[in-house]
C-alpha cells in the first residue's frame, strides 16, 4: 500500500496505490468513493476490497476527489464536473503506475454516479461496477433533505442555510455543487464504453429497480442482489461501520473470473 499525491501539482489529488502481489497484471481497478458520512463509513470496506484485489494480482488505486479527504482544495471550490475529471486523472495514473492498458472502475454510492459519467467518453474501461449506486443527483439531494428533516428536530447539526447550502453530518453542499449534481441522471444515460456493467445492490428499493429496468436491455449489463445488513444513511449509537463481506467478495470474484478467462 503506497500513499502518494498525483495529478496537477497546483491542485494534487491524494491516492493510495495497492500494487499487484502476483507480479505484472494486464488490468487494474480504480475505486471511486462515496461522499460525506458515507465516505467515512465505507472506508474500511473500500480498503479491504483494494487489498483483496491486490492479493489476487490486480493493482488498485483509491483516491480522494478534489476538495475531499486529503486531496487539495475545499469542497466549496468543487463540483461533480471536477470529480468526473478527477476520475479520468485517476484512471490515467493507474495505467501509468500499474503499467496496465485496461482499467476497471468500481464506484460506490455517489462514486458510482461519478464513475458512470467518467466512463461515457473512455474506450479503455472494460468493466464498470456500480455498488448501491446513486441513480441521479436529484435522488441524492432528496435523500439528503429527507435525512435533514428526520434529524433536525433531534439535533441542530443538519440544516439548509439561507444561501441554499445543505449541511449534513458535518459536510456541506453549496448551490454550485447541487447544480452540478442535478445534471447527472443514470436513468437517461448508459455508460456504453465498458463492455460489461454490473449493478450490485445490498437492498432492492424503488431506485435500484428503476435503474435495473432502464438498463436491462443493454448488452453487457448485469444485476446482482446480495442481501447485507446495514444502511449507508444510518449511523447507530456506537458509530457502526458497514463491512459487507459478501459484496466485497462478489466484486473480487468478478475480476478474478475475468483474469482466469
Amino acid at each position: 500500500m503506497i500513499p502518494f499525491f498525483f495529478g496537477n501539482s497546483s491542485s494534487p489529488l491524494y491516492g493510495v496505490y495497492h500494487p499487484s502481489e502476483k507480479g505484472q497484471a494486464d488490468l487494474g481497478v480504480v475505486l471511486c468513493a462515496p461522499f460525506g458520512q458515507e465516505y467515512m463509513r465505507s472506508h474500511r470496506a473500500m480498503r479491504q476490497l483494494a487489498s483483496m484485489l491486490a492479493r489476487a494480482g490486480i493493482p488498485v488505486l483509491r483516491f480522494d476527489y478534489y476538495g475531499t479527504g486529503d486531496s487539495a482544495g475545499e469542497i466549496s471550490e468543487s463540483d461533480t464536473d471536477r470529480w468526473i475529471e478527477d476520475t479520468h486523472v485517476a484512471i490515467e495514473e493507474l495505467k501509468d503506475t500499474g503499467n496496465v492498458d485496461t482499467v476497471c472502475v468500481v464506484g460506490l454510492r455517489l462514486g458510482a454516479l461519478v464513475a458512470s459519467y467518467a466512463c461515457l467518453t473512455r474506450k479503455d474501461v472494460e468493466h464498470l461496477v456500480l455498488w448501491d449506486p446513486v441513480i441521479s443527483g436529484e435522488a441524492y439531494l432528496e435523500e439528503l433533505r429527507n435525512e435533514i428533516k428526520n434529524q433536525i428536530s433531534v439535533r441542530r447539526t443538519n440544516f439548509e442555510s439561507s444561501d441554499g447550502t445543505l449541511h449534513f453530518n458535518g459536510f456541506a453542499a453549496n448551490e454550485n455543487f447541487q447544480k452540478s449534481l442535478k445534471e447527472l441522471d443514470l436513468l437517461n444515460t448508459y455508460p456504453s464504453s465498458p463492455s460489461n456493467v454490473l449493478q450490485i445492490v445490498s437492498n432492492v428499493n424503488d431506485n435500484m429497480s428503476s435503474l435495473k429496468q432502464s438498463w436491462s436491455s443493454n448488452d453487457g449489463y448485469n444485476f446482482k442482489h446480495i442481501q447485507t445488513s446495514g444502511d449507508w444513511n444510518f449511523v447507530d449509537s456506537n458509530g457502526g461501520i458497514l463491512l459487507p463481506q459478501p459484496i466485497i467478495q462478489a466484486i473480487v470474484n468478478q475480476f478474478i473470473s475475468r483474469e482466469a478467462a
